[in-house]
Order: C-alpha cells, then sequence, then structure tokens
C-alpha cells in the first residue's frame, strides 16, 4: 500500500460486497466529497437549465451553456490526467471543489442582483469544465491507492449508486423545490454552500504519494508534459480492448448526448406541459435507475463476459430514448430514462473496475483522462447541433437516431474489435493480473 495507509488491510468480511469499501475510513471520507460534489453537480444542472429557460433562451441558448462545460471539461482533462500522475491527487481534488464552489458563488451574485445573461452561465460553464477535466483522472488514479484490488468493483458500484442518485435525482429534485420556492439564484447559493462539505471532508483526508517512480527530468516541465501525454497514446493504441471501446464512445455521445442535455428539457416541456419539477423527476428517474444498476453489479463478482454484456449494455441501454420524442406522458419518458440508467450505470461500473484492474497503476491517471477526452471529444459538437438539429428535423426523429443507432455500433465494435476473444484471454479473478508500475511497461500487449 503506497502512503502509509494500512487500514484497508483488515476490512470487516461481514459487510456485504456491494458496501465493504465503506468499512475503510478514508474511503468514508472520499465518497463523503463525492456526495457533496455530485449533489452540487445535479443542483447546477436544473438550475442552469431553468435560469435559461427564465432568460427566454431557446435550444440553441441551452446549447451555448452545455458547450461551455463541455469545450472545459475537453481542454483540460488530458492535462488533468498527466497531473493526476504527478501530484497528490488530494490536493487536485482539493483545488477543484474551491474553485466549483467560487463559479457557484458567482453565478448566485449575478442571479440575485438580477444582471444574469446567457454568456455568463455559458463561461461559468466552462470554468466549471475546467475543473471536472482536472477531477475524474485524480479521483480514478486515487482510488486504488486507497482500496485492496478486490474492493475496486464495489467502490465503482458505491460510486455508481451516488452519481446518479445525487447528480440526477436528490440535485435536481432540491433546485426544482428552491426555483419553486424561489429563484434560480437561490439554487445557485445553496450550490455554492454545500461545496463546502466536500472541501471540509478532502481536508480531513491523509495524502498518499502518487503511485510512479521518476526519472531524473532532463527536460523542461512542458517537455515532460507532453512526453506523458505522447506516452498515455501510445499506451491507448496499443491495447485493443481500450481503442475499441474509446471509438464506441466517441460515436455514442455524439450522437446520444446533444439530445439528452439540451433537447429532453424541451421534450418535457413542450410535450408534457411540466416545468422544471416535471424535468427533475425526468432525471430522477435516470438516476434511480442508475442507482439500482450500479447496486446490482457491484453486489456480484465482475462478469466473465464483462467486455461484452459492457458495451451491449450501452448500446442497448440507448433503445428506450428512441420513444421520448413521440410521447405526450411524462411517465412513459420516466420509464424510458430509468431503463436507460439502469444499464448505462451497471455498464459504468464494470468500465471503472475493469480500467483500476487492466491499466498500470503508474499509468491509471493518464488513461482515465484520455477515457474521458477520447470519449467526450465530440461532446461540444454534440451539444452545438443538438439545439438547431432539434429545431430543423423535430424532437421525435433525433431521439429515434439516439435510441437506435447505438445499438449498431455496438454489435459493429464486438465483432470488429474481437473483444469476446480478448475477456477470455484476460479474466478478472478475484486477484488482479500483475499490472508494472514502471514507464518500462506501457507498451505491454494486453
Amino acid at each position: 500500500m503506497v502512503g502509509g495507509n494500512l487500514d484497508y488491510m483488515s476490512p470487516s468480511t461481514r459487510w456485504p460486497r456491494a458496501i465493504r469499501p465503506l468499512a475503510v475510513g478514508q474511503y468514508r471520507l472520499l465518497t463523503s466529497a463525492l456526495l457533496f460534489s455530485l449533489f452540487s453537480a445535479g443542483c447546477w444542472i436544473v438550475a442552469a437549465v431553468w435560469q435559461v429557460v427564465q432568460l427566454g433562451g431557446t435550444p440553441v441558448d441551452l446549447s451555448l451553456v452545455a458547450v461551455g462545460g463541455s469545450v472545459g471539461l475537453v481542454l483540460a482533462v488530458l492535462f488533468g490526467g498527466v497531473l493526476a500522475d504527478r501530484v497528490p491527487q488530494r490536493f487536485i481534488l482539493l483545488t477543484v471543489e474551491v474553485v466549483r464552489g467560487l463559479a457557484f458563488g458567482v453565478a448566485a451574485f449575478l442571479a440575485l442582483t438580477g444582471v444574469i445573461e446567457v454568456w455568463h452561465l455559458a463561461v461559468l460553464s466552462f470554468v466549471i469544465g475546467v475543473a471536472d477535466g482536472f477531477f475524474y483522472p485524480a479521483y480514478s488514479a486515487w482510488l486504488p491507492a486507497i482500496l485492496p484490488a478486490d474492493q475496486l468493483l464495489a467502490a465503482n458500484g458505491i460510486e455508481g449508486v451516488l452519481r446518479p442518485t445525487m447528480q440526477n435525482a436528490a440535485g435536481p429534485a432540491a433546485a426544482a423545490a428552491l426555483i419553486a420556492i424561489g429563484s434560480p439564484g437561490l439554487a445557485f447559493v445553496v450550490v455554492a454552500l454545500v461545496q463546502v462539505g466536500a472541501a471540509a471532508a478532502l481536508i480531513a483526508m491523509r495524502t498518499t504519494p502518487v503511485r510512479r517512480e521518476f526519472e531524473e527530468e532532463k527536460r523542461g516541465l512542458m517537455s515532460a508534459t507532453f512526453r506523458d501525454l505522447s506516452g498515455g497514446f501510445r499506451y491507448m493504441v496499443s491495447t485493443r480492448w481500450l481503442l475499441a471501446t474509446l471509438l464506441f464512445s466517441i460515436v455514442l455521445v455524439l450522437v446520444l448526448m446533444g439530445p439528452i442535455e439540451v433537447l429532453l428539457p424541451f421534450a418535457v416541456k413542450d410535450q408534457t406541459g411540466g416545468g422544471a419539477g416535471a424535468f427533475a423527476f425526468a432525471l430522477a428517474a435516470f438516476g434511480v435507475g442508475g442507482a439500482v444498476g450500479s447496486i446490482a453489479v457491484a453486489s456480484f463478482r465482475l462478469p466473465r463476459r464483462y467486455l461484452t454484456l459492457m458495451i451491449l449494455a450501452w448500446g442497448v441501454g440507448c433503445l428506450p430514448l428512441a420513444i421520448i420524442g413521440f410521447t405526450d406522458q411524462l411517465w412513459v419518458m420516466v420509464v424510458a430514462l430509468f431503463i436507460c440508467g439502469l444499464l448505462f450505470s451497471g455498464a459504468q461500473v464494470v468500465w471503472g473496475t475493469l480500467l483500476q484492474r487492466r491499466v498500470p497503476p503508474a499509468m491509471l491517471g493518464r488513461v482515465s483522462s484520455l477515457d474521458f477526452f477520447v470519449s467526450l471529444a465530440l461532446m461540444p459538437i454534440s451539444m452545438a447541433i443538438a439545439g438547431p438539429v432539434g429545431e430543423w428535423f423535430g424532437i421525435a426523429p433525433t431521439f429515434l437516431v439516439a435510441g437506435t443507432v447505438p445499438v449498431l455500433l455496438a454489435i459493429v465494435t464486438l465483432v470488429i474489435a474481437r473483444l469476446g476473444s480478448d475477456e477470455l484471454a484476460h479474466p478478472l479473478r478475484d486477484e488482479p493480473e500483475e499490472a508494472p508500475a514502471s514507464e518500462g511497461s506501457e507498451e505491454r500487449s494486453v
């Protein structure tokens, strides 16, 4: 164990498998920080959307705000991965939570003083996106330093429960209630205050050193940074299961994210006549489904056919979205989003564990950042075109494409990349395969 954290060495085996990581004190603190952070993110989603609506914004305006966040994420995430492999991850996460809290505070001030405009929200979304770009690689790289390998699936399951429950259910519900009794500005105030809890939990944690041995740096920081980036890219390109999954993800995000992020609020508003509460309820359905899927996967061992089931779950999980544009019943949208969340989050638990088990520790920050970068590289384009496409062709055809194309993509990915043979050749047992921690292992055959 790196960093002298020995409290995971004798976890209580009496705890159910799905929650066994919570027996570790440091993990409980990290999970508390994550809970606060996800809750504030969920509040921000609904508050920002309804602030745009109250300003008389259109789907194009909402696209602008969404693009701001996604561009910030994509621009920062690669450098976030390099930093996560070089700097203790606790420092990175603490800085991120402080920056996000300040951004939420600025939004609250602008909204409550009545001067907020759409471009303000776009800029703040960009800042929050940049912060998120540093958060995800650091969190992913830190987790294996806090927990033993056989608890990573359960830990990813807990995250899979918290992420949809807080970000898609509790956070949006709280924002809707605050908007109903006050305004989006009141929701922004609460979001900023919640960030204090996230920072406090991280302050209480112990710092662990990065799990990487450094050679003597003979070049400058920029040269070392780009050398690290190129090493991550080489590993990605030479690792078939990783490259195939990320190529699948990049197209999936292009087809899917824009309609969900930009058009779903207008589908709820125009087709069902619902307001902020109805939109929050729809997001909550996705969140509850995700929580159920995550805890179900975390309660068992990794499936033998982990790559096949993961890709199919992502592809088939999109299919219920095809009906959203054709119904005026909120409950139908809710059921569709519940099923989508169930399959998506269940697959995401497998994916997070797969990275932590098959990627060398010294590469994990960069590979996690590449995961976000490559899979989200087209997200700004998806956000930008969703509004105009929805206005030109209609919401129904757009959601039909978003629901059906991923199924075909999943089948093509499995066949062309031969992922079935890869997963049979590399079973993920209770004891993971040895993953070397030196840079010399970057080109290993996986």
